[in-house]
């Protein structure tokens, strides 16, 4: 994974040079000679990349460890490190790279979005073809920000992608819309999530100078929708979006960029409750098979081997005639609203384009006739929050079901160490009625 050059990168306003990067990368090898596993519990990002590197390079695994863990015992127990390193590695010679393609490279955990995470294992394969099927060129003349934590797998691999595609990299300590908006002035290449793409929007719409000379905004964890890409083409007409759609356990399996809904890079199947597959156009659970797939996960140190052939991960989506497919989010995030299924990631998606909006969690109210109540529980932009009356009129497009019948708001959404909205934590302070602020009207 290492590349034969490293370009610079840059932590908020410092930086480092490619070669020094290398050294210390090397120099992390030696020190971990014999090492299977290691836990990489080092705050500075740019220390954090060169110990993933340096662990590649010695045939080790390397779970980056985030200081947010909830669960921080829980996942350390299963991926049982042999060593945790901190602090800057120290430089040193040339060494040469240990095991192969299916070597493991790097332990992720699952996002904890929706319960406990596990701890995954991927081969160096599943990324290295994961960068190919991605089909994103850099070269020197990119400059790809990364404004997420490394501990993300999300952002990890677009960390990594950068180096390995020869371009500069930019990472920040801790995520700010404004910090990733001023750094976009000179990036041509965001890695985010639609909550952080939504906030950058808010950004730029209040401050359109100078503009960001971004040509691409890479896009994952959730589904984008159509109101937030006509937004960011609003505000950067030349800056080309691509989404893509994948899980920790799956790696990539689909992407769009040009076009209106995903196209798979692996195989993929929708099927029925009893594992049938379903026609075109027939919503049922997404399954995948590719070679970019984890292992399994790790419990006590011991891999529970993933099963091969089909694998799925709760998410629901239909096929289209066209080979193209449309993700309808987790089976868990479906609310059941008076005999009505409502997923909430496509009731997420329009609200996310609405201006002020910074992120939102659609989920349901438990209500003794209906079953539930879809409520909005929203992070607003406290600039300019919009009213009530503005997000309905954002939801009119969808079927009535669907739309919101509580707007609460809260003055920052739970979540993930990852960054994402823990959607679990969101649906107990419902369940305990312990929302009440609303959206004004």
């Amino acid at each position: 994974m290492l590349p034969a050059l490293i370009s610079r990168v840059t932590c908020d306003d410092v930086a480092s040079d490619g070669a020094e990067l290398r050294r210390r990368a090397h120099g992390a090898a030696r020190a971990l000679a014999g090492v299977r596993r290691v836990a990489v519990d080092e705050p500075d990002p740019v220390h954090r990349l060169c110990w993933l590197l340096g662990a590649e390079l010695a045939g080790a695994a390397a779970l980056v460890v985030d200081p947010d863990w909830s669960r921080r015992d829980e996942v350390l127990a299963d991926a049982a490190p042999e060593v945790v390193v901190s602090g800057a590695p120290e430089p040193g010679d040339p060494v040469a790279r240990r095991g192969d393609e299916r070597t493991w490279f790097y332990l992720p955990t699952t996002s904890g979005s929706s319960g406990a995470p596990k701890v995954l294992v991927r081969s160096r394969r599943s990324w290295s073809e994961s960068f190919r099927a991605l089909d994103v060129p850099l070269g020197p003349d990119d400059a790809v920000l990364v404004p997420g934590p490394l501990s993300s797998s999300l952002f990890l691999f677009g960390a990594v992608h950068a180096l390995h595609g020869g371009a500069s990299l930019r990472l920040l300590r801790r995520w700010s819309a404004r910090a990733a908006a001023a750094a976009c002035r000179d990036a041509t290449v965001v890695h985010v999530v639609p909550a952080m793409l939504a906030a950058l929007l808010s950004v730029w719409e209040r401050e359109p100078e100078p503009r960001p000379r971004l040509r691409l905004v890479v896009c994952g964890g959730a589904a984008v929708g159509a109101e937030l890409e006509a937004r960011l083409h609003r505000v950067l007409p030349e800056c080309e979006l691509l989404e893509y759609y994948g899980a920790a356990e799956l790696s990539l399996v689909a992407v769009r960029r040009g076009e209106p809904r995903l196209r798979p890079v692996v195989e993929v199947d929708v099927r029925d409750e009893s594992g049938a597959s379903l026609p075109p156009e027939v919503p049922g659970a997404l399954w995948a098979r590719s070679e970019l797939v984890c292992d399994g996960h790790l419990r006590g140190g011991v891999l529970v081997p993933a099963a091969p052939g089909w694998r799925g991960v709760g998410d629901r989506a239909v096929r289209h005639e066209d080979g193209t497919v449309t993700v309808l989010g987790r089976a868990g995030s479906v609310i059941g609203t008076g005999g009505h299924l409502v997923a909430a990631e496509e009731v997420e998606a329009v609200l996310r384009a609405v201006g002020g909006v910074l992120d939102v969690v659609v989920a349901g109210t438990p209500h003794r006739r209906l079953g539930a109540l879809v409520t909005a529980v929203l992070e607003v932009d406290p600039g300019s929050p919009p009213t009530r009356a503005r997000l309905r009129d954002a939801t009119r497009r969808l079927e009535p079901a669907k739309r919101p019948r509580r707007w609460l708001v809260l003055p920052e959404l739970p979540r993930t160490p990852a960054g994402k909205p823990a959607r679990a934590e969101v649906a107990r302070l419902l369940r305990d009625g312990a929302l009440d602020a609303e959206v004004p009207a």
